[in-house]
C-alpha cells in the first residue's frame, strides 16, 4: 500500500499530538510525522495506519499494538476509553462507586493502570488498584469480593509481545456483554481529548489482604485428601509464577516444579515465538522439564493467568499436552464426580466438544452451550459449577471468581491427578474411559488468518449462499445463528462444524467434530475417527482456500 501524506491526515495526526498527554508517545508521533512530510519511503503509510482508529471498544475492551496515534494502546487512548466507562458507570447509577484496576507486567501496563485510576479518581470513584502485576483472575475475585461497581484489567492476555489491552468487568464480576459494549463505544466517542481529561492522584492500594482472601478460596478447591503429586509447571513469562506457587502452598501441593526461564515476568518472552500454551513450540521448556523430573502432571499458564493447559505422560513414557477440549471434559468429570450441589449445570461453548454434555447426562446433571466467551458461559444459568471453552479456558469456581481462571484449574488438576495416583491411575485412564462410555471425540481448528476483512465476510456471504451438502463425505445441513451471532453450524451423522470470524483476531475460525463409537477396540474406533476429522480438515481448508 501506498498512501500519500494529505492535508486532511496531517492535520488530523497534528490534532492528535496536540491532544496527547504523554510525551513520549507526542514524540513518536512527532517523528513518523516529519518522516512522511520528509517523504520517506512508508512513512505515509504508517501514518495512516496509526491514524486509522481508534481502536474498537467490544465486549472484550480493548486489544492492540503499544504505539502512539489512536489505533494504538497508549496513555491517550486509555484515558479517553476510561473517561467513557467513568460516564457510562454514572449512567447506570454506579457514580462514586468502587471501582479496581489491575495489571500484567507487559509494555505499558503500569502507566495505562496509573491513567486509568486517575482517571476514575478525578471523576469521584472510590478507586482501588491490585498491588503490583496480578493475574487477571485476580482482578475478577476483586470485582465480587470488594463489591465494586467494575473491574479494569490491563492485559492483552497470550497476545504478542508488541500488544496490550483493556479488559472491563461489570458488577456482576463476570466481562460486560452487549449492549455495554456499544453503550461505552459512544460515550468514548464523546469523551474530550485526552489531554482535556482531568485526572488525580489519590487511589488506594490494596495490600496483601486481597490477594490472601483470593488464595485462602483456592486453597479449598481440591477435591480429596490427596496431596503427593509432582508437577512441572510454567508461567511463560508472564505473572502466573508467584500466585500459582503460593497456591500450590496454600491448597498442601509442595512438589512444584518452575521453568526457572519463564518464571519471571518479561514483557519480550524471550523464549517464545507466540506466547500462547497452545501455540507450536511454546510448551517445549515446560515439556522437557517435566521429563526430567519425572513428573505426575505439566501445568501451562498463559502470560495473564486466566487459562490452563494441562500436559500428560503418554504410556510410551513421551509428554505432550492435552487439548483443550480434552482438559475440559476431564475436569468437568471430576467436579459432576466430586460436587455437593442437588441440580448442579455445567456449561461449555458452540464450538467445545460435546462430550461434556454426554457426561451431565452421566451424573444426572443440567447442561448448556452459549456462543463462545466467558461473558457468555458466566451466565449460562443458575447453579453452574463448571464451564470451559476450548481454548484453554476454565472455569472451576464460579462462586468466587465469573471468569476462566487458570491458578484454580491448577490447583484442581494437581488435586485430580494427586487422586488418580493414588489409586494406581492417571488422566489418560479417564479420558479412555470416557471414550468408551461417551463415543471418540475428536476435534480440531482451522483457521484463516486474512489482511483485509471483507475477505471474511465474501467467504461467510458464499456459505449461506451455498451450503455444502455433505462435508468430508457426510451428507450435513446447515443452521445459521444471524441475528443473534455471525455463526453458521453444520452438523451431520458423527460430524459438526463451526464457522464464524474471530472476535479478537483477523481470522475466520472453522471448529470440527468427529464423533466415533466405540463398539469393540479404543483404538480402532479412534484410528477411524482421526481418518473422518483428516477428511474433514482437508474438505474444510479447500472451502476456506
Amino acid at each position: 500500500m501506498t498512501t500519500s501524506l494529505t492535508s486532511e491526515l496531517r492535520d488530523r495526526a497534528f490534532r492528535w499530538i496536540a491532544d496527547d498527554p504523554d510525551d513520549d508517545s507526542r514524540v513518536e508521533l512527532q517523528n513518523i510525522l516529519a518522516r512522511a512530510m520528509g517523504g520517506e519511503a512508508g512513512a505515509a503509510d504508517e501514518l495512516a495506519d496509526r491514524m486509522a482508529g481508534p481502536l474498537e471498544f467490544g465486549t472484550a475492551g480493548l486489544r492492540g499494538p503499544v504505539r502512539a496515534g489512536p489505533n494504538g494502546m497508549n496513555v491517550a487512548v486509555v484515558t479517553r476509553t476510561t473517561a467513557g466507562v467513568a460516564a457510562w458507570l454514572s449512567s447506570r447509577g454506579h457514580a462514586g462507586g468502587v471501582v479496581v484496576v489491575g495489571r500484567d507486567a507487559r509494555h505499558g501496563s503500569e502507566a495505562f493502570a496509573e491513567a486509568a485510576a486517575e482517571v476514575l479518581t478525578a471523576a469521584g470513584f472510590a478507586v482501588k488498584t491490585l498491588p503490583g502485576p496480578l493475574p487477571t483472575p485476580v482482578l475478577a475475585f476483586a470485582v465480587l469480593e470488594l463489591g465494586a461497581v467494575a473491574g479494569i484489567q490491563i492485559t492483552a492476555s497470550h497476545n504478542p509481545p508488541a500488544d496490550n489491552g483493556y479488559k472491563l468487568y461489570d458488577a456482576s464480576g463476570g466481562q460486560i456483554v452487549p449492549p455495554s459494549d456499544g453503550q461505552i463505544e459512544r460515550a468514548i466517542e464523546t469523551a474530550p481529548p485526552a489531554i482535556s481529561v482531568p485526572r488525580e492522584p489519590g487511589a488506594e492500594v490494596l495490600g496483601d489482604e486481597l490477594l490472601d482472601a483470593y488464595l485462602a478460596k483456592v486453597a479449598l478447591l481440591p477435591r480429596g485428601p490427596e496431596r503427593e503429586v509432582k508437577v512441572a509447571a510454567t508461567a511463560l513469562h508472564g505473572v502466573g509464577a508467584d500466585t500459582l506457587r503460593a497456591a500450590f502452598e496454600r491448597a498442601g501441593f509442595g512438589d512444584l516444579h518452575l521453568v526457572a526461564e519463564q518464571a519471571t515476568p518479561d514483557p519480550d518472552f524471550p523464549t517464545v515465538a507466540f506466547p500462547n500454551p497452545e501455540e507450536p513450540g511454546a510448551t517445549d521448556l515446560l515439556l522437557a522439564l517435566a521429563s526430567e523430573v519425572d513428573a505426575d502432571l505439566a501445568i501451562a499458564l498463559d502470560p495473564d493467568a486466566d487459562r490452563c493447559a494441562l500436559g500428560v505422560r503418554e504410556r510410551d513414557g513421551s509428554w505432550r499436552m492435552l487439548r483443550g477440549d480434552e482438559t475440559g471434559v476431564l475436569l468437568g468429570w471430576h467436579v459432576l464426580s466430586t460436587v455437593d450441589s442437588a441440580d448442579p449445570l455445567v456449561a461449555t461453548t458452540i464450538v467445545s466438544s460435546s462430550m461434556l454434555g454426554e457426561v451431565a447426562k452421566e451424573f444426572g446433571a443440567r447442561y448448556a452451550e452459549t456462543l463462545t466467551g466467558f461473558k457468555w458461559l458466566v451466565r449460562a444459568g443458575e447453579g453452574l459449577v463448571f464451564a470451559y471453552e476450548e481454548a484453554l479456558g476454565l472455569c472451576v469456581n464460579p462462586g468466587f471468581v465469573r471468569d476462566k481462571d487458570g491458578i484454580s484449574a491448577a490447583v484442581l488438576a494437581a488435586s485430580l491427578t494427586a487422586s488418580l495416583r493414588a489409586a494406581g491411575r492417571g488422566p489418560l485412564d479417564v479420558l479412555d474411559e470416557l471414550s468408551v462410555k461417551h463415543g471418540v471425540h475428536v476435534t480440531d481448528q482451522v483457521s484463516l488468518r486474512v489482511t483485509d476483512l471483507s475477505v471474511r465476510e465474501r467467504l461467510m456471504a458464499g456459505l449461506r449462499a451455498t451450503p455444502p451438502a455433505s462435508l468430508g463425505g457426510t451428507g450435513v445441513t446447515m443452521g445459521d445463528l444471524l441475528p443473534d451471532a455471525d455463526v453458521l453450524r453444520l452438523t451431520g451423522e458423527g460430524l459438526r462444524v463451526v464457522i464464524r470470524p474471530s472476535g479478537t483476531e483477523p481470522k475466520l475460525k472453522a471448529y470440527l467434530q468427529v464423533k466415533e463409537p466405540v463398539s469393540g477396540d479404543l483404538a480402532e474406533a479412534r484410528t477411524a475417527a482421526d481418518a473422518r476429522l483428516a477428511a474433514l480438515r482437508a474438505d474444510i481448508e479447500s472451502r476456506l482456500a
